[in-house]
């Protein structure tokens, strides 16, 4: 590859449709303010790099970044891209990641509003984020040691795993569809509406009105916190090992817990069974 070093670039598509391209130590930043320094490339790897320009990768192909830094006016900056690695780098940017295929991620820090709407199969391991609407309308999300706070996360994404993840987040998981989520904690209002074929296994839910309206749901050996209202309209199976604070016209299936604080069946479609292991504190 060839390499640059400890250059800054400040000019309109200063590396524009660039290939086989090395750059350490350089910074993408000044009065020029130019766009798309790395529009049209491929096969590009960044190490250590400070990017302050908008749009800098759009349409590569072949792009690793590491130990790099996305600034807050670093807005928009990988759309369109594929065969991506980022590791070690900070994404400040709105709208960081966008359209993209194949991505992988790994040790970064996020803190981007709107971050991965329409991302198509990525790895993302031991990140913390910051982000509202993360991960809108995204498929084949593989992400393990994750941890988010921000509202609307993973909306409408399908075919997808998560595993020892930390979510503090509302209205997370709306109309997700074919969705694992393993050994992790998801704490905040309104879980789940609407969702298909969705399973938590060994989680921690907490918050009110959780997982309403749901079409095949399962959870297995769960435990429910503050959780009231659950289940309205939803298709579930369920076993819970912690009492639950009300439960709400689940529509057909079986929720097995130790109490349920309140029992609420006024909907006569509603023919959920729900099991209690102890006597019910009504």
């Amino acid at each position: 590859m060839n390499q640059i070093e400890n250059q800054t670039f400040d000019q309109e598509r200063a590396l524009y449709a660039s290939h086989g391209l090395r750059l350490y130590n350089c910074r993408f930043d000044g009065p020029a303010d130019g766009e798309s320094a790395l529009k049209e490339s491929r096969d590009i790897e960044v190490d250590s790099c400070y990017f302050n320009l908008r749009y800098p990768f759009w349409h590569n192909t072949g792009l690793t970044i590491f130990r790099s830094e996305l600034t807050p006016l670093c807005r928009a900056a990988l759309w369109y891209s594929r065969h991506i690695s980022i590791s070690g780098t900070k994404l400040f940017g709105i709208k960081a990641l966008r359209e993209c295929a194949d991505v992988t991620m790994s040790d970064c820090e996020i803190r981007s509003p709107e971050f991965g709407w329409s991302v198509s199969g990525m790895k993302m391991q031991n990140c913390t984020a910051e982000s509202e609407y993360f991960m809108l309308r995204s498929k084949d999300l593989r992400f393990d040691e994750v941890t988010l706070q921000g509202k609307y996360s993973f909306q409408y994404i399908e075919d997808s795993v998560f595993e020892h993840c930390n979510f503090d987040t509302k209205d997370a998981f709306w109309h997700a569809k074919r969705v694992t989520i393993r050994n992790s904690v998801i704490k905040g209002e309104y879980l789940g509406w609407y969702c298909e074929d969705v399973t938590f296994v060994n989680c921690k839910i907490i918050g009110t009105q959780p997982l309403c309206y749901c079409k095949n749901l399962t959870l297995i050996d769960c435990e429910m916190i503050d959780t009231d209202l659950c289940f309205e309209k939803s298709v579930v199976e369920a076993t819970i090992s912690t009492p639950v604070v009300s439960i709400k016209n689940p529509l057909s299936g079986h929720i097995y817990a130790p109490k349920v604080g309140q029992i609420i069946l006024d909907d006569e479609n509603a023919h959920g069974e729900i099991i209690l292991s102890e006597s019910n504190c009504a």
